[in-house]
């Protein structure tokens, strides 16, 4: 048919064969070949039956996103599908890996589908900041009614095919690898029986019990507030599949193709879309060619059980990997270990393990008292207390103990580990592995490259990373790396802001407004704000001083910043306003109103012009990783696409202007980056 697109004849059987590596994404060709061989099977009157099958690794995987943005190129999807579902002969869609998105949609135009059981269906595209766009919203409904319609398009989650077949998506389940001879012979006995060609669009016993009770879109209104605050795709979801439900199917599909429109165009989606991108880009690293040999990492060491050692052992162990943990203390060891049984437990009393899956993995851990226990791992990774001289010491030992070759780590936040690979004899095998706290849950990996680390090592946990479940994303040595680095400018802003007059609930309210899970005050309350503080070596120089002192520290005393209930729910408190306005006026600062837009230029902007820094100074390889950072490892909010692509949308120019301002009036902190003065004069973007 065309250079993605065959058609082959089997007796009274077509095949439409898509093969357009490496996902057969719904490209402007593979959109032509669809039609195009539907067309040809129909006019070849031997044929009786069409099936549409793919070569390769997976079905259709979703539209080509590549494309999005650009002038549209026909054949349109929605004549493609109309094509396939209009075919005058029953059209069989086979299904192996993963139909998603538009590649999803054409299987629901099929009359009939087939698909291994190891195939993958799915609507993702709540995930880009869109909804549906060729009638998922309209045909999901129909086969399996509005609640679990829903369920399906605002998770975003892909459901098997076992579960597909139990709902009456999926007809048939082919024999794994016979999805085609299994195929062939279903479109036989469709014609065999001279089975109807069921339309989707024609159904509507699913959407009946829906109708006249406005309540149930209500209620998922409600389930779903919380966890898509700040989104705009996700209401316009709910109303396509009521549509679905109130209006004719060529309306409600009409009106999901204008929602879908209107949504490709939002600074979210396309903000949503970059992070998309930019979590691919993160796997890439400049220096490092497929030709760098990668070491095998069997077994795993980890220094420390509390909370960062255990959920960091805990990655390991649920990919299948051992662990042995070694501790200081038989106390600490118990203590720690039994976290992890009763994380992995509390996880299967949601149904996502078994009590069998639990024990396997607690069987891989290998708890012990014993340093020279870790003589045979393959990688060891120091996770104590954030501590240099601690640190160099744990690796001097480490390098005594650990077999040649073995890769030595530590989760440093901030420290420099050229300074602690300096005390071992293999500073080449050293780099810094910075997990995000609680480590078995954070999705972000900063892999930190020192002046010495090789290029296989390296490339050996940039590898490992994804197969523990998280991002990787290569910094250079500094103090604090990218997150923690820009974090202190947005921590130095917002301790000032209240000095000035503006309030930590203030501070607050405007960071999570802004789409942040917390702001800085509630965050170092729940932290606790006695971390790295001492009685001994306070001097009551900063707030924090007089809070500890007072045993105000955090969450866990009650009170920190805020005041907090028995259920730890927060409540400004007037005697930190008292404190505060105390020492203000101890320091000579004037109190003023503070506006909510300088709260938050002020908390951003200053973190923007970090992240110029860093990139200028090559720690961060491109302005995407530093969005990264943002999104997986502080909860920046997707639909803003992290600090740098913010700061393309508000525009450089604006950012450098305030900066400007701010720093005539505040001082040098405010200085712009010259990185962030040279793209603004050139009317460039950090994207670019």
């Amino acid at each position: 048919m065309n250079s993605v697109a065959e058609l082959t004849i089997d007796g009274d059987v077509a095949t439409v064969t898509i093969n357009s590596p490496p996902v057969n994404a719904l490209s402007q060709a593979v959109r032509d070949g669809l039609k195009r061989g539907v067309e040809a099977a129909e006019a070849n009157n031997a044929v009786k039956a069409i099936v549409i099958i793919c070569a390769g690794r997976t079905f259709i995987a979703g539209a080509d996103i590549t494309e999005f943005g650009k002038p549209p190129a026909p054949p349109y999807l929605p004549d493609v599908l109309d094509r396939i579902e209009n075919a005058s002969k029953p059209v069989v869609a086979a299904l192996h890996g993963t139909a998603l998105g538009g590649g999803f949609e054409v299987a629901l135009t099929a009359h009939y589908r087939i698909a291994v059981p190891s195939a993958k269906c799915g609507l993702p595209e709540i995930k880009l900041g869109l909804i549906p766009g060729a009638g998922g919203t309209q045909r999901l409904p129909r086969l399996v009614g509005v609640e679990k319609a829903l369920d399906i398009i605002l998770s975003g989650t892909p459901f098997g095919a076992r579960e597909a077949k139990e709902w009456g998506v999926v007809d048939e389940l082919a024999e794994e690898g016979r999805l085609h001879e299994s195929a062939l012979a279903f479109a036989r006995r469709l014609i065999a029986e001279n089975a109807p060609l069921k339309k989707v669009r024609d159904r509507s016993d699913k959407l009946e019990p829906a109708r006249g009770h406005p309540e149930i879109f209500e209620a998922i209104r409600k389930a779903n507030a919380r966890k898509f605050r700040g989104f705009e795709a996700w209401e316009k979801a709910i109303k396509s599949v009521k549509n679905a439900v109130d209006l004719p199917f060529d309306e409600g599909v009409l009106k999901e193709r204008q929602m879908f429109m209107a949504l490709l165009a939002t600074t979210q989606s396309k903000a949503q879309r970059h992070v998309f991108f930019a979590e691919r880009q993160t796997a890439k690293i400049a220096d490092i060619g497929p030709d760098v040999p990668t070491k095998p990492i069997r077994s795993v060491g980890v220094i420390g059980a509390g909370t960062m050692g255990g959920g960091i052992a805990m990655n390991f162990l649920s990919a299948g990997i051992p662990v042995t943990i070694v501790e200081t203390s038989k106390e600490a060891l118990d203590r720690g270990v039994s976290i992890m049984r009763r994380n992995y437990e509390n996880t299967a009393k949601k149904g996502r393990l078994t009590m069998a899956d639990v024990g396997e993995r607690m069987g891989r851990l290998a708890p012990t008292l014993d340093f020279s226990a870790l003589a045979q791992a393959d990688l060891v990774i120091e996770a104590a207390f954030e501590n240099m001289d601690l640190k160099k010491t744990i690796f001097e030992r480490l390098d005594a103990v650990a077999k040649p070759g073995a890769i030595l780590a530590s989760n440093t936040s901030y420290l420099d580990i050229d300074e602690i690979a300096a005390k071992t004899k293999r500073p080449e095998d050293v780099l810094g592995m910075h997990f995000f706290s609680p480590a078995n849950v954070m999705r972000l990996l900063e892999i930190v490259r020192g002046a010495k680390t090789s290029k296989p090592v390296l490339a050996t946990i940039a590898g490992l990373a994804s197969k523990i479940g998280k991002v990787g994303v290569t910094v250079g040595v500094c103090h604090g790396f990218v997150g923690n680095r820009m974090l202190a400018q947005r921590q130095r802003e917002a301790m000032k802001l209240i000095l000035e007059g503006a309030t930590p609930w203030d501070v607050d309210r405007v960071l999570v407004d802004f789409g942040m899970p917390m702001g800085p005050f509630g965050m170092s309350d729940l932290a606790g704000l006695d971390i790295g503080w001492s009685a001994e070596t306070s001097k009551r120089g900063s707030i924090r001083d007089i809070l500890c002192e007072e045993g105000r520290r955090g969450q866990k005393t009650g009170a920190g910043f805020y005041d907090y209930d028995e259920a730890r729910n927060a409540k400004p408190s007037t005697h930190v306003e008292e404190i505060i306005r105390d020492f203000a006026a101890s320091k000579g600062v004037a109190q003023r109103k503070v506006g909510d837009a300088e709260i938050l230029e002020r908390c951003t902007y200053p973190m923007i012009n970090e992240g110029a820094k860093i990139l200028a100074e090559g720690k961060a390889q491109r302005a995407s990783d530093i969005d990264i950072v943002w999104v997986y490892g502080y909860g920046w909010p997707v639909y803003r696409g992290g600090p740098m692509f913010y700061a393309d949308t508000v525009g450089l120019k604006t950012v450098l202007d305030k900066l400007s301002e701010f720093a005539a009036k505040f001082g040098d902190d405010f200085k712009p980056a010259p990185l962030l003065e040279k793209l603004a004069a050139e009317g460039k973007s950090f994207t670019q």
